[in-house]
C-alpha cells in the first residue's frame, strides 16, 4: 500500500514515498525557485524515481507547506503543523515537543502520545533565525550553507550578536569581519543567537518533554549543539530532517487509502 507526500516550502519542496511495511521507500528535496507548482511536479517525481514507483501507483497524494493549496496533484491538503507531528510521532514516539526551523519561519509544537498536536506557536512575521537567515549571513562570510554547522564548531572566541533582524545582523557580521574576528568564532555567535530566539519560542510555548527538531536548519550541527546547550539535554533529529513534514503528509494519505 503506496501513498505520497510533498511538502511545498518557501525555499524548498519535499516529496516522501511511503509504503506501510517498508516505510519510507523514495523522497526528493529540490528548491522551490519562482514557480512552486513546477517545483512539486519535479519533487514529487523524483520522489517516484527514487522509489521506482509510477503515479498510478500511488492512490492518494497530501499536499502541506505554505505552497500547499496550489498543488495540482494532491488529494487533499493539510497544513503543516499537523504534519509535522504525524510524522515526529512516527520517527520519535517518545517526543512530545517539536522545534522546527524552516526556512522563512520558526515553529514550536507540543504533541500528545497519538502525535495530535495540542499547542504550538511560530515565528512567521520575520525571517529572523530561519533559514534564510543564516542563508543571508552565509553569503555575507562567504561560507558554504552546509559548511556553517561544522565550522562553527572550532570556534576559539566566544562573540555575540546581538541582533536577530536580518539586515542588521548583517552590519554587525561584516564589522566583526572588518575587525580581524575569525569566522569560525562568528558563525558560532550566529547559531547561538538563532538558539536564542528558538528557546524564546519554546519557553512560550511550554516544552511538554522529549525534544525533536525538524526542518532544514537542523541540518546545522552549531545549532542543533546550542539549542541542546541551552536545553540541558540533546535532542532527537531524524537522518534527513528536511523531509518529516512530506513524512507526515504521506501517513496520513495511507491512512486515507
Amino acid at each position: 500500500m503506496i501513498s505520497a507526500g510533498t511538502d511545498i516550502g518557501s525555499l524548498s519542496v519535499e516529496s516522501v514515498i511511503f509504503e506501510r511495511e517498508q516505510g519510507v521507500i523514495g523522497y526528493s528535496i529540490v528548491l522551490t525557485g519562482p514557480n512552486s507548482r513546477k517545483s512539486s511536479e519535479v519533487s514529487l517525481e523524483r520522489a517516484l524515481s527514487s522509489a521506482n514507483v509510477q503515479r498510478a501507483d500511488v492512490p492518494y497524494i497530501v499536499a502541506t507547506g505554505c505552497g500547499r493549496g496550489i498543488s495540482g496533484f494532491a488529494n487533499e491538503s493539510i497544513t503543516e503543523i499537523t504534519c509535522l507531528g504525524k510524522g515526529v510521532h512516527y520517527l520519535f514516539p517518545d517526543c512530545r515537543t517539536i522545534i522546527d526551523i524552516g526556512g522563512q519561519d520558526t515553529k514550536v509544537i507540543n504533541i500528545d502520545e497519538r502525535g495530535r498536536v495540542i499547542g504550538f506557536d511560530m515565528n512567521d512575521k520575520c525571517a529572523a533565525g530561519t533559514g534564510r537567515f543564516l542563508e543571508v549571513m552565509a553569503m555575507a562570510l562567504n561560507v558554504d550553507l552546509q559548511e556553517m554547522g561544522e565550522r562553527s564548531l572550532h570556534f576559539k572566541e566566544d562573540l555575540e550578536i546581538s541582533s536577530l533582524c536580518t539586515v542588521f545582523a548583517e552590519s554587525e557580521v561584516v564589522s566583526l569581519v572588518s575587525e580581524g574576528r575569525e569566522v569560525e568564532d562568528i558563525l558560532h555567535a550566529l547559531n547561538k543567537a538563532v538558539a536564542d530566539r528558538t528557546v524564546s519560542l519554546l519557553e512560550r510555548v511550554g516544552p511538554a518533554g522529549k525534544v525533536a527538531m525538524t526542518g532544514g536548519v537542523a541540518k546545522n550541527v552549531g545549532v542543533v549543539r546550542a539549542l541542546e546547550e541551552r536545553l540541558g539535554h540533546s535532542m532527537m533529529v531524524y537522518h534527513e530532517p528536511q523531509i518529516v513534514g512530506a513524512l507526515g503528509a504521506a501517513l496520513i494519505a495511507s491512512e486515507k487509502v
